[in-house]
């Protein structure tokens, strides 16, 4: 028989447990981490043995794992938000779709990205040795992954774009003066940030409006999508072809633009007729609610989600290996910013690799915020997202261009939302205000409905979309730039003051 104090020790014992149980989950993911990190190290001092600065080079190469962690945490989030929140993917179905896709699209299309980063932010003639130089990336590398690292912890989703320019540009200042930036390169990288949302969510509410006027305010729901879902696949399917042709396949295909273009037109004609039969069969089953037929567009979303995150791998590994990258060529050449910068297969697999971890051990959080937070998303909001998202990134990554994913993704989901508020307070102001009823009480039912409808008119408007988080993300991406290039200026000096700096 239990007695009240027995009762009071085998709480104490659960308590004990469950504290023990919660502690031991919240360590796993930094530990897991932590273990990465070393991985990097070791990979590094087999790969990069030879000459004075190997021990900068393995430095380097785990502060690049440290800054992969990190990409893979806040910036992939954003690419996935829109598919956990409209229900489409669980999380964790978004985290192995990712990591398998950002790998790949590291591994295989990541090249000329990494070079536009690591070599053409600062000026060819810098004055600096190779030692100053490797010190000036790695501050940048640094700098960059300690700010992400802070947004990630306070649910900032920021642009790790932003905080590696930032942190070249702050240590390259630190180094040589104001004169060592190549403005002109910030200049175009600044206006691809400005168009970068603006077009992600233009384009996104365009998508949106035409689901819309095609499908989603037909009184045949059904048979619209029937119609339309297939072109929607089609276009996907196409666009996503002729970005394989001219980035996914660089090393061993490169085809002319004529030939890009026919086989995206060949491709996305492939997968129209496919999606007929495929949309066809599941008709008849469904009813003809939006609802129901937002659920057809859920494949196509998996499947534009997963190419979303391949051009996120191909544009983004530079924020983590693009430094490694240029310290790697610095020290095999000594000379500082070299013209051109290899890229060994072990830097852009410490890349690729990062990103899948941090995305899989700290990327869940934002994934929520992003998906569920800014505004509400079912199947068609969340395609339209990632469909225009993509097409802005990809054509971004074929121009060798560092565009903010963060940006793109993020105005997508603000075009979407704000068009789908739109949409409803428009509903408010102008809904139809005569109705026939039968009988003789037609007048009274309709003066009611009238007087309904003044009350609406006079509330405030819907907000479908959080202005908190609005104003929140705007001012984590006005300061991420000089944050990081204030860290990275302060961690250049610190580094001179080391033996032999």
């Amino acid at each position: 028989m239990s007695t009240p104090q027995l009762d009071k020790d085998l709480k104490k014992v659960v308590s004990l447990e469950t504290a023990t149980h919660d502690l031991s989950v919240k360590l796993a993911a930094p530990g897991l981490a932590l273990l990465f990190l070393l991985a990097a190290l070791v990979w590094a001092l087999f790969s990069f043995t030879e000459g004075p600065y190997s021990y900068l080079v393995v430095t380097a190469a785990v502060i690049a794992a440290y800054m992969a962690l990190n990409v893979g945490a806040n910036d992939v989030a954003n690419n996935m938000g829109p598919a956990v929140g409209g229900k489409a993917l669980t999380m964790a179905g978004a985290l192995a779709i990712a990591a398998v896709c950002e790998a790949a699209g590291a591994l295989l299309a990541g090249g000329d990205v990494v070079s536009t980063v690591s070599s053409k932010l600062l000026i060819g003639d810098l004055h600096l040795s190779a030692r100053d130089f490797i010190y000036v990336m790695s501050a940048a590398a640094l700098a960059s992954a300690m700010w992400i690292h802070i947004a990630t912890v306070l649910n900032a989703p920021v642009s790790t774009t932003h905080s590696v320019v930032g942190g070249v540009v702050g240590a390259g200042i630190a180094a040589a003066g104001f004169s060592v930036v190549a403005w002109p390169v910030i200049g175009t990288i600044v206006l691809s940030w400005i168009v970068s949302p603006a077009l992600g969510g233009g384009l996104a509410a365009v998508l949106l409006m035409i689901a819309h006027f095609t499908i989603l305010d037909r009184p045949d729901k059904l048979a619209a999508a029937r119609r339309w879902v297939p072109v929607f696949v089609g276009l996907m399917i196409g666009v996503f072809a002729m970005y394989l042709a001219t980035k996914g396949l660089k090393r061993i295909w490169s085809p002319g633009l004529p030939m890009v273009l026919g086989l995206g037109l060949i491709a996305g004609a492939l997968g129209y007729w496919a999606a007929i039969p495929w949309v066809s069969k599941r008709v008849p089953g469904l009813e003809n609610r939006t609802k129901h037929v937002s659920g057809l567009f859920r494949l196509p979303l998996i499947l534009s989600t997963g190419l979303l995150s391949f051009a996120h791998g191909a544009n983004d590994v530079a924020n983590a290996v693009g430094p490694l990258a240029a310290i790697v060529a610095a020290a095999e050449t000594g000379l500082s910013s070299p013209e051109s910068v290899a890229l060994p297969l072990w830097v852009l697999a410490i890349g690729a690799i990062g990103i899948a971890v941090g995305l899989a051990l700290f990327g869940p959080r934002l994934i929520k915020m992003v998906g569920s937070k800014i505004t509400k998303m079912n199947e068609i909001r969340a395609f339209c997202v990632a469909l225009s998202a993509a097409v802005t990134v990809l054509i971004a990554s074929a121009l060798g261009l560092p565009v903010s994913s963060t940006h793109v993704a993020v105005g997508a989901i603000f075009g979407v939302g704000f068009l789908r508020e739109y949409f409803s307070n428009d509903a408010i102001r102008n809904p139809p205000l005569k109705v026939e009823v039968e009988g003789a009480r037609s007048d009274q039912f309709n003066q009611t409905a009238e007087q309904a409808v003044d009350a609406l008119k006079g509330r405030v408007d819907r907000r479908l979309v959080r202005r908190q988080h609005v104003l929140a993300i705007a001012a984590a991406w006005i300061i991420t730039v000089p944050a990081s290039a204030l860290v990275a200026a302060l961690l250049y000096g610190l580094m001179r003051l080391l033996p032999g700096g």
